[in-house]
């Protein structure tokens, strides 16, 4: 596109182009649809308070006032066809049925979580089976006085937040498992913010009652300094002495846990196409990929096409955690599955659709949620523009710090922030290194991570790069302050820095199916396809857009390296000239 082009958008008014924008659209792609650059469309987005880099995604208002500053007349693109047809299986209250609640125990190492989840399982089921064969699916199902309880036996509340982050909703009750000769632990404080934060029901196993050194009023006592209130001392929580050594106090913590799935009206659907989460999968040498999910709604069925994640399949054989097999898995059964093409992740969610069509059209309306989902950041910045859109009201933060003292006065005043307009959230709180644990935590809540005189582990900034979550370090309170106070008013502006990836010099002019094409040689750096471009004469920039195509000889190529040889397109213009230098960029959001 040459400068003059993008200056001159289509006229406004009744001349103005009509344009369909979908509900989310990514900036880059904005772009293209509007026949423009990143720049201008980023620009656009700066005036009306809408902070974004070139790969984020910006809902349909913020997109519609880009494209009527460009000169075009927007309007919201029809829903697709996959989403009506999701619509039309949602739940009908007529036929709801009671269903049976999913429980996850969570707690502090070595306090007895795995001990409860084997006694309830009528202890030691290793030892009781033929052969002492176990089928661990990582669900199963007790009966009591004719009710069932699933349990989720998860590694642990890390495990827990990485299936919330991915969207699920896996259990409807956390039993928090506290040791009465140990007392509350870094852990299982960890354990307690992860279950409020998923806003589940806690209850509380105080465990190993049957030691001698057993304390469960201490335990109750630091419970409460952690907000968590137990029924006895004027709270809502349900604590439930137990011993899984001896069996005591087991049979009342599972009519407790009935009893919250009685309050909370846990209902399905059983007769609908079923839907669930995976929990857990492998790659079994003998029998392919192998996935255990809890089916929340509906009934699954053998000969089933089901959709999990990234993969799809049919299902071909279900096992019980017995190992028996199954022809159906109703509501709330945990059940492991044969017949995926490929291995799905923990998180996943999992839909049986009723052909191979609509498995395909499903599979690429989730592949455009996916990315839609991997490309907004959890950042201040983001957070900040979001306030200034009016779509957001609570900044969510999981804080550490070097000390306690310091760790409760950064709090407070974090905390002091909060206005009318947004308020701050403080998920998580404990000293020490940032950690994987912290980040995930973030990550589930669309929160960020502040660390206050101390560092993150290599682990935690690994997954901050590929969650996208936003790890602000540091050590002048003033500073921190600051930062949140100007995100919550929404005048947080980040930085768009320019990055130059390479220059081209321009030794030939060709013409391909109507479009001049530069022969080039790459002087310095790299340039890609799609990547932004301007071609400059000597000082002056003659137009700017986006490479539009790359090729070596014949061939289409991804990159072309200094040195080498390659002829290129630059989308809207084609004005080369012997001695033109064409520049490819990129732009960079900064804090």
């Amino acid at each position: 596109m040459s400068a003059q082009q993008a200056a001159n958008p289509p006229e406004t008014g009744a001349s103005a182009k009509a344009i369909d924008i979908p509900a989310t659209i990514v900036v880059r792609e904005l772009a293209e649809l509007l026949h423009s650059t990143a720049i201008e469309v980023i620009k656009e987005l700066m005036k009306n308070g809408v902070m974004a880099s070139i790969n984020q995604s910006v809902d349909y208002d913020a997109a519609a006032k880009v494209a009527s500053g460009l000169g075009y007349e927007p309007h919201l693109q029809a829903e697709e066809k996959i989403t009506v047809k999701r619509k039309e299986i949602e739940e009908d209250a007529s036929k709801l049925k009671p269903r049976a609640p999913v429980v996850t125990v969570m707690g502090h190492v070595d306090h007895g979580k795995t001990s409860i989840l084997d006694a309830i399982r009528e202890t030691n089921v290793t030892e009781k089976e033929a052969g002492g064969i176990t089928q661990h699916i990582g669900a199963y199902q007790v009966e009591i006085e004719g009710k069932k309880i699933t349990f989720v036996d998860t590694p642990g509340h890390e495990a827990f937040t990485a299936m919330r982050a991915r969207g699920a909703r896996a259990t409807d009750i956390a039993v928090l498992v506290v040791a009465a000769d140990d007392g509350v632990m870094p852990q299982t404080l960890e354990a307690i913010d992860h279950a409020k934060a998923a806003d589940v029901p806690i209850i509380v196993a105080i465990n190993k009652i049957d030691l001698p050194d057993a304390n469960p009023d201490r335990a109750k006592q630091q419970l409460s300094e952690r907000d968590v209130i137990i029924e006895e001392w004027g709270g809502d929580v349900i604590a439930v002495p137990v011993s899984a050594k001896t069996g005591a106090g087991l049979k009342d913590l599972l009519e407790h846990i009935l009893l919250v799935a009685e309050v909370s009206e846990l209902k399905a659907d059983p007769d609908r196409p079923a839907e669930g989460t995976i929990i857990e999968s492998e790659l079994d040498p003998s029998r392919g990929p192998m996935a255990t999910t809890i089916v929340r709604t509906g009934t699954l069925k053998i000969g089933d096409i089901i959709i999990a994640g990234d993969t799809w399949g049919h299902v071909k054989a279900m096992f019980d955690e017995k190992g028996q097999r199954l022809k159906t898995a109703g509501p709330a059964t945990p059940v492991k599955i044969m017949g995926l093409s490929e291995v799905p992740r923990a998180g996943d969610n999992l839909t049986a659709v009723k052909d191979e069509r609509t498995a395909r059209e499903e599979m690429e309306a989730r592949e455009r949620e996916r990315t839609a989902v991997a490309q907004h950041t959890t950042t201040l910045e983001a957070f900040s523009s979001d306030i200034s859109a009016g779509r957001a009201k609570e900044l969510d933060i999981v804080l550490k710090a070097d000390v306690q003292g310091t760790l409760e006065a950064v709090q407070q005043a974090l905390e002091g922030l909060s206005s009318d307009r947004a308020r701050v959230k403080v998920l998580h709180t404990a000293t020490g290194k940032i950690s994987e644990s912290d980040v995930m935590l973030a990550r589930a809540s669309e929160g960020i991570v502040v660390g206050f005189n101390v560092r993150s582990e290599p682990g935690a900034v690994r997954i901050s790069e590929a969650e996208s979550v936003d790890i602000r370090h540091y050590d002048i309170i003033y500073k921190l302050t600051e930062d949140i106070e100007n995100a919550l008013k929404g005048i947080m502006e980040p930085i768009i820095e320019e990055i130059v990836d390479g220059h081209a010099e321009v030794r030939a002019i060709f013409r391909v199916r109507g479009n001049r094409i530069a022969g080039c040689m790459v002087t310095d750096g790299v340039v890609r396809r799609n990547s932004q471009a301007r071609v400059k004469r000597g000082e002056e920039v003659l137009g700017e857009s986006r490479v539009s195509s790359l090729r070596r000889f014949k061939d289409d190529a991804r990159e072309v390296q200094a040195g080498v040889e390659c002829g290129i397109g630059v989308e809207g213009f084609g004005e080369f000239q012997e001695g033109d230098v064409i520049e490819a960029f990129h732009t960079e959001t900064k804090a």
